[in-house]
């Protein structure tokens, strides 16, 4: 099973890199995970990331994306909720690079 070291921690993660037990997460692993993509984590990212989880924590599922814009836009304005804003903060797709950082399980619908 692949994993991930942080702080002298190790976490199991799956072939694609997420949590195998998205409750271990911490915000110091998002921030692992996207200085493997490349990428550096703005506030703007903060807000898709915790957005996520209390999703998850709610509902007990990460949204696909179509479910994702569209509560984005509830919370913060189209300009947020829409998958062009999305995708460039998250280049590798939303849903599925948000949920990784996120700590939870890859979204369904996504390949």
């Amino acid at each position: 099973m692949p994993t991930l070291e942080f702080e002298g921690k190790t976490y199991e993660v799956d072939e694609e890199g997420y949590l195998m037990d998205w409750s271990q997460w911490n915000e110091g692993l998002a921030g692992v995970m996207a200085k493997e993509d490349g990428l550096e984590l703005t506030e703007a990212h903060w807000d898709v990331i915790r957005f996520l989880r209390e999703y998850f924590e709610k509902y007990q599922i990460a949204p696909m994306i179509k479910i994702l814009t569209k509560e984005l836009a509830k919370k913060y304005g189209k300009e947020k909720g829409n998958t062009k804003y999305l995708y460039e903060l998250y280049p590798a797709g939303p849903a599925k690079q948000a949920c990784r950082y996120a700590g939870l399980p890859k979204p369904t619908g996504c390949v």
